[in-house]
């Protein structure tokens, strides 16, 4: 948001200073002609006629800069033959030559440059004048004034003007800065507590918050409460389905003790389904009663600890085959969930390993990290050196429920 504001406001006060850069340099040009304009009819005004019959600029009427050489302001009357009549002092050596060519009535507003290639801003106009024998002379009057004062106080104009929206842009991004850091602070702590949630250091978000965030706030707690008893429910579900089982289960074992159904072609199948059943049932109720409670808010498991305690319960299992299983966890490694959960997924997994290995299991968990997570994943491989599954039920094998062996 601030990377935002700040292109707004480059771009705001960059068109800003612009326009304020252009209407200065129109001002700036208007004063200037307004002031040659004033030059101009001072020149006139105290123009008299010489005994030569052409015409002089009275000493006394003259500007004092036209009398002084290098003063920035030139003037100059040039006759209808294309002769001066007078050039003023402040022309020496700067070889400026007005290049007027008008009829009676015609103004020119025009740059020149000096000999040393200076710039400066000219106004001529051309008139008939009557001399007191009656006879008519056209006339071209001239000024010009050096623009190196216009360009200077355009160059300090601009640097004032960036300075001072520099500065202008500089405080109104620290404001804005110091203002989102205070508004936005109730929505990172929503942010960390959510984190402390995710982690299990927290079960819901806590109070004080602005009364703009309390809907969420209490939706998003509510929403926790709901999910944790969705899954009581759930857990408590499948506790009360188990017990359930658990009476049918027993009946029908006695049943399969009876010698008369034993001695049925079907009794040792039926009592190996039995068992299964039962296992079931225990390992639900074993699982409704230790992880219950746990869900969203539930701290993340480690997965070495878990891991290495399948593996050792598993070498002791198949400890007669001598099978070798090496495990390698990358660091800070953990499962984001139930621990039963996993405990389950990675049994499956290393139970079929050492069943079908020759000699060899090699287990590896590696932490899967995303720009865009908010936490990493895991990514559990379990290796071994047996036959493997045959290609062609590969596919079907990752099927829910389904069992090749």
């Amino acid at each position: 948001m601030l990377a935002s504001a700040s292109v707004l406001l480059i771009v705001f006060f960059g068109i800003t200073i612009a326009a304020l850069d252009i209407v200065f340099r129109n001002l700036s040009e208007q004063t200037m002609r307004d002031r040659l304009e004033g030059q101009l009819l001072a020149l006139i005004t105290a123009s008299e006629e010489d005994p030569d019959g052409w015409l002089q600029p009275a000493p006394a009427k003259t500007e004092e800069r036209l009398e002084n050489p290098g003063s920035g302001l030139y003037g100059e009357i040039l006759r209808s033959d294309g002769y001066p009549s007078w050039r003023s002092n402040s022309l020496t050596g700067t070889g400026l030559d007005f290049k007027t060519h008008l009829r009676s009535g015609e103004r020119a507003y025009v740059q020149l440059h000096r000999a040393d290639g200076a710039p400066v801003r000219a106004l001529s106009r051309a008139i008939d004048w009557q001399f007191e024998d009656g006879v008519v002379r056209t006339f071209v009057f001239s000024v010009a004034e050096d623009l190196d004062p216009y360009y200077r106080s355009l160059a300090t104009f601009r640097g004032r003007l960036f300075g001072w929206f520099g500065f202008l842009m500089l405080l109104l991004l620290g404001s804005f800065a110091l203002m989102l850091r205070r508004v936005l602070s109730p929505l990172r702590r929503v942010e960390r507590e959510i984190n402390a949630i995710e982690m299990g250091n927290l079960t819901e978000l806590g109070t004080g918050y602005p009364r703009e965030l309390l809907g969420i706030t209490a939706n998003l707690n509510a929403l926790l409460r709901s999910e944790r008893e969705r899954l009581a429910r759930y857990r408590n579900t499948l506790g009360n389905l188990a017990h359930s089982l658990k009476t049918p289960l027993a009946v029908m074992r006695n049943v399969l003790n009876h010698p008369q159904v034993r001695a049925l072609p079907v009794a040792r199948q039926l009592d190996e389904q039995v068992s299964r059943m039962d296992d079931i049932v225990k390992y639900q109720l074993r699982r409704a009663a230790v992880s219950g409670g746990t869900g969203l808010g539930s701290a993340p498991v480690n997965v070495r600890e878990n891991l290495e305690s399948l593996r050792s319960a598993l070498l002791k299992v198949y400890a007669d085959r001598g099978i070798e299983c090496t495990l390698e966890v990358d660091g800070g490694c953990v499962f984001f969930g139930d621990r039963e959960d996993l405990t389950e997924m990675a049994g499956n997994l290393l139970d079929n390993a050492f069943k079908w290995a020759c000699s060899k299991v090699h287990v590896r968990a590696e932490r899967l990290t995303a720009p865009k997570a908010r936490r990493d994943g895991l990514k559990l491989i379990v290796e071994d050196d047996g036959p493997g599954v045959p290609p062609e039920q590969r596919s079907h094998v990752l099927a829910r429920g389904t069992r090749l062996d």
